[in-house]
C-alpha cells in the first residue's frame, strides 16, 4: 500500500464530513478547528520531548500525531498542503538563513 501526506489529507477531508460521534477528525474540526489547534500544540511538546529522550520509536509516533493534527489544523483554515509544499518549493531558492532574514524585516 502506497501512503503519503496526500493520502492522509484526503482521508482528513472525507473525515471532516462524517458524524462527530464517530469521527475523530470531526470532532477537532468542530467550532473551527479550535480543538485541533490546541491539540496540534500538544503534540509538539511530545514531538519536542521524544527527540531530546532520543526515544526513535516514540518519536516515530510522536511525529505522525504531529503531522496528522497539522493537516487537520490546516483543514480547518481551508488550507491546502500543495499550499504549503509551495511556500516550502519557494524558500529552497535561497537558503535558511537568507529565508529568515527576509521575514524578519
Amino acid at each position: 500500500m502506497s501512503f503519503d501526506l496526500k493520502a492522509l489529507e484526503r482521508i482528513i477531508a472525507e473525515k471532516a464530513d462524517a458524524s462527530a460521534e464517530k469521527s475523530y477528525t470531526a470532532q477537532l474540526l468542530a467550532n473551527g478547528g479550535e480543538r485541533a489547534a490546541k491539540k496540534l500544540g500538544e503534540e509538539a511538546v511530545e514531538t519536542v520531548i521524544a527527540a531530546i529522550k532520543g526515544d526513535r520509536e516514540e518519536l516515530k509516533a510522536e511525529g505522525a500525531d504531529l503531522l496528522y493534527h497539522l493537516l487537520v489544523v490546516l483543514k480547518a483554515h481551508n488550507i491546502s498542503l500543495e499550499e504549503v509544499e509551495a511556500v516550502l518549493a519557494a524558500r529552497t531558492q535561497q537558503s535558511g538563513l537568507e529565508e529568515k532574514a527576509s521575514r524578519a524585516e
